[in-house]
């Protein structure tokens, strides 16, 4: 049995030359869609605080790799768990809630378990959708980069 606990505060943040560094994942399976046909799905997650949808991620901690921390954000936010696959990149985004840049690095991840219970359950929403329809819902140019990303290192299905 896993034993899931949120890590809260701050205290343990990375920075460099003041800005935060976060970790994320895309959550990514395939779904078959007719006889032989294989359809990607990525998992968004509702933002805690304000409108949208989007990848789950959080603070990178010094106590961890970077994926460690990236997976350990996706257990906490999305419940699910699965194999990091490679790094899809860096960016630099503006925080909603403070003037400050943040540095985002953002992982693929190929989910093997989805769980049904985890520590953001009942603060968040997890939904499965299509690469389009994650495109419509995600309020944030650099998540949906990083989902560029994702979709052109996949193999033609």
């Amino acid at each position: 049995m896993m034993c899931l606990v949120a890590r809260t505060g701050r205290h343990l943040q990375r920075y460099d030359g003041g800005c935060r560094q976060v970790v994320g994942c895309i959550p990514y399976r395939y779904r078959l869609k007719g006889n032989q046909n294989k359809e990607l799905e990525v998992l968004v997650i509702s933002a805690q605080k304000g409108n949208g949808m989007q990848f789950p991620k959080g603070g990178w901690e010094i106590d961890e790799s970077m994926e460690q921390a990236a997976l350990r954000e996706t257990i906490e936010e999305a419940g699910v768990v699965g194999s990091i696959e490679s790094k899809l990149g860096k960016w630099l985004y503006k925080s909603k809630r403070q003037d400050k840049l943040h540095e985002g690095y953002m992982f693929s991840l190929l989910v093997k378990k989805q769980l049904e219970n985890w520590p953001e359950k009942n603060i968040r929403d997890r939904r499965w959708m299509t690469v389009a329809e994650a495109k419509e819902v995600c309020p944030y140019t650099w998540m949906k980069e990083a989902l560029d990303v994702l979709v052109s290192r996949q193999p033609q299905i």
